[in-house]
Formats: structure tokens, C-alpha cells, sequence
């Protein structure tokens, strides 16, 4: 499946959410890519429109394997099994979280421009990003959005190799993708138009998705 570009992506996997219309549902773009998809996905739904910006906490020498993730409002999420497993030090790992909460900050400072986030406690979260390659980052961010109360996390994206979604249907309570190969390379392959998605529009959808906050 070949999409033209995040916003044709986003509006047919509206398609596939729409038993969720109606209910209270938070959609929640990751930044930066997976904005344009979520603001699709939010009007569609009529749906209020937010991010969520978080940091996976990757292990020391293997920066790919997620020991935890740090999330806005101070939320840490630590796999207690991979740091042991790992062998990862306290010390070692509390460098690692602030190292990555300075990070956060700064981000959180770039894409909120201030705006408050929104409550998800009891809420339905879909998680949208506009593709995923090996589930590190939306597995970090699905834990961070259950700790923040979410009532049921439903993770969509686009497209998603077979196997991270074998492994990510584990971590929410739903998982909807349009494609899910098996020989999977890269998320632009199944883009026509998969320019880099620059800060100022993903300000720019946040602000025009407002007023249904």
C-alpha cells in the first residue's frame, strides 16, 4: 500500500477508527510525522487534537532496547525487567533520565508554546504516529499515556512492520494499522511524499485544532 502523503494516510485511517466516534477519545499526534496523520484522524473523529511528547530511556550500549521512557508531568516509566536483565546500574540509569528530561523539556517547550496538555485521566487515547519501524518510540509513549489515566490506549499508525506488531498488540488495548508487511525496509518507502514535517506545522495544527480542545 502506497500512501500519497501523512494527510491521505491519516484520513484512511480515520476510516478504520470510526467506532470510536462518539466516545471520549483524546487523539494524540507523535511529533513531528505523526501530527499531520493525528489531525486527520481528529477531525474525522471530531476529536480533540493534542501530542504526546516523550523520551524512550534506551539502554547504555544498546540504545534501541527501551529500559523505561519519561513522559510531561514528571511521569517515569521504568522496565524493571530490561534494567535488571541489562544489568544497568541506579546510578547509570538516573543519568540516563535526566538526561533525557532535559530533552523532553526542550521539546515540550517547542511544540506546546505554552498551551496546557490535555487530561486523558479515563479517557480513550489514540496514539497516532504515521508509521512505525520498531515500536521503541510508541511503545514508550503508550506506557507514558497510561500512567498519565488513560482508561484504554489505542495505538494507530499507517504502517507497521509484521513482527513490531505482534510484539506492540501486547503493550495497548487495541492496535489498528492499514499495512503490515513483512518485508519492511523503511516507514517513506510506503509514501509517495514523506518530506520531513517541520515544527511550525505542527504548531500550526495544534493551534487550528483549538478551539475543539
Amino acid at each position: 500500500m502506497l500512501f500519497r502523503d501523512r494527510r491521505e494516510a491519516g484520513r484512511l485511517l480515520a476510516d478504520r477508527l470510526e467506532n470510536l466516534r462518539g466516545q471520549d477519545v483524546v487523539v494524540l499526534g507523535l511529533p513531528r510525522g505523526g501530527v499531520p496523520v493525528a489531525a486527520e484522524v481528529a477531525r474525522a473523529l471530531c476529536a480533540p487534537l493534542d501530542v504526546v511528547v516523550v523520551r524512550k530511556l534506551g539502554v547504555p550500549d544498546r540504545p534501541e532496547l527501551a529500559m523505561g521512557a519519561v513522559g510531561e508531568g514528571g511521569v517515569l516509566v521504568v522496565d524493571e525487567r530490561i534494567v535488571d536483565l541489562c544489568g544497568v546500574p541506579a546510578e547509570v540509569l538516573a543519568e540516563t533520565v535526566h538526561r533525557e528530561r532535559l530533552e523532553l523539556d526542550d521539546r515540550v517547550r517547542r511544540f506546546r508554546g505554552g498551551r496546557p496538555p490535555l487530561p486523558l485521566a479515563g479517557r480513550v487515547a489514540v496514539l497516532v504516529d504515521d508509521g512505525i519501524a520498531t515500536g521503541s518510540t510508541a511503545r514508550a509513549a503508550a506506557a507514558v499515556t497510561r500512567a498519565l489515566g488513560a482508561a484504554r490506549v489505542v495505538l494507530a499508525a499507517p504502517v507497521c512492520p509484521r513482527a513490531a506488531a505482534r510484539q506492540l498488540a501486547a503493550d495497548v488495548d487495541e492496535l489498528v494499522c492499514l499495512a503490515t508487511p513483512r518485508d519492511f525496509h523503511a516507514v517513506g518507502q510506503y509514501y509517495a511524499d514523506f518530506r520531513a514535517t517541520r515544527d511550525e506545522e505542527v504548531l500550526e495544527l495544534l493551534d487550528r485544532a483549538a478551539p475543539a480542545r
